[in-house]
């Protein structure tokens, strides 16, 4: 889900799809902070061990929206914010977003990652996995140099309830018994916690009170959730290369996705005995894609799973609703609707 911007492009010329056009606008008048946070974010992963710049070029390389560390930078600036402790916190950010697609990626045997070949298939797992320590470490040097415990405690339990969310993800990958609740703590773990934080310390180096942090929490939760939706969805509707992964890689890896809890509930005998098949016990034959899409449509569980997300864009809007009229809380808001368009 990437493509707005890369440290190497600027702002104002990059180039994007119609229905991106409102991160771009947001980057576009945040585009002094996200240069810097891109400056800092090259330096900080600079090493004389050659192996880690090699492997960072290569994730650079692949672009990225920059959508996290631009939400840090859009919720301090919409605070009133006007020093620059917002810049090292959105390049922590991102780090521990990358991070984690570093490790995700070795965990789910991922090839692709935003349409190029992903790190571990280039550089191997082991070297994927130590470069994404890496990175968690120079995110935590961010957060011990910014200096605030409340920084320190948002992003160090915003990391480890990632974890938690990755290590529920595992637990529950080819269990068809999991329910909509459970699968919805797994995506607040995996997605949304980070969304969440990275709003969250925006406020917080801004000095506003807890009412203005905890909204602008919850906006960037709920803005996670409906991004994690779409993304379910996009996994079984959308174009290979609009994607930047290979279409079916959930239903391949036994991913249990809104969509196919959806469509595993709205099944009958033989439907549920093919989900069975082919996501509990992992036979899977060439033909099985097709057939999984053809019962996705039929009980329209893209549809439902879009208008979950939906759902969740709406909280997010009216968490921020609660925040002064800006022209910055306006762009905020139509990043929630991007978050929903992406599927169409």
């Amino acid at each position: 889900m990437d493509g707005l911007l890369t440290s190497g492009q600027d702002a104002g010329t990059a180039r994007t799809r119609p229905e991106e056009d409102a991160l771009h606008r947001l980057a576009v008048v945040l585009q002094d902070d996200l240069t810097e946070t891109n400056r800092t974010i090259l330096a900080r992963m600079a090493s004389d061990v050659e192996l880690i710049p090699q492997l960072a070029a290569h994730l650079i390389a692949a672009g990225g929206k920059r959508l996290r560390p631009l939400l840090t930078l859009a919720a301090a600036r919409l605070c009133g914010y006007r020093g620059e402790r917002h810049i090292h916190l959105a390049a922590c950010v991102e780090f521990i977003h990358t991070a984690t697609l570093l490790h995700d990626d070795v965990v789910d045997e991922s090839g692709l990652r935003r349409g190029l070949a992903s790190a571990n298939a280039v550089f191997g797992n082991k070297a994927s996995v130590l470069v994404g320590d890496f990175l968690f470490a120079r995110a935590f040097e961010l957060m011990v140099e910014d200096g605030s415990l409340d920084v320190l405690r948002i992003l160090c339990n915003a990391s480890a309830t990632i974890a938690e969310g990755e290590v529920l993800q595992l637990t529950t990958q080819n269990d068809l018994s999991t329910d909509i609740p459970r699968y919805f703590k797994v995506i607040e773990g995996k997605t949304a916690a980070l969304f969440a934080a990275a709003c969250e310390v925006g406020g917080v180096v801004a000095d506003r009170d807890s009412a203005v942090c905890g909204a602008l929490a919850g906006y960037g939760a709920a803005l996670g959730m409906a991004f994690q939706l779409v993304d379910d969805a996009l996994d079984y509707a959308a174009d290979q290369n609009e994607l930047g992964k290979t279409v079916g890689d959930d239903f391949r890896e036994g991913k249990l996705t809104y969509p196919v809890l959806v469509a595993y509930a709205a099944g009958d005998g033989p439907e549920r005995a093919f989900w069975r098949r082919t996501i509990e016990d992992g036979e899977q034959t060439e033909t099985d894609l097709a057939t999984a899409l053809d019962l996705i449509r039929r009980h329209d569980a893209i549809g439902q799973t879009i208008r979950e997300a939906d759902a969740f864009a709406r909280k997010a809007k009216d968490a921020l609703a609660t925040l002064p009229d800006d022209p910055l809380r306006a762009l905020m808001m139509e990043a929630a609707d991007y978050a929903v368009s992406r599927h169409r």
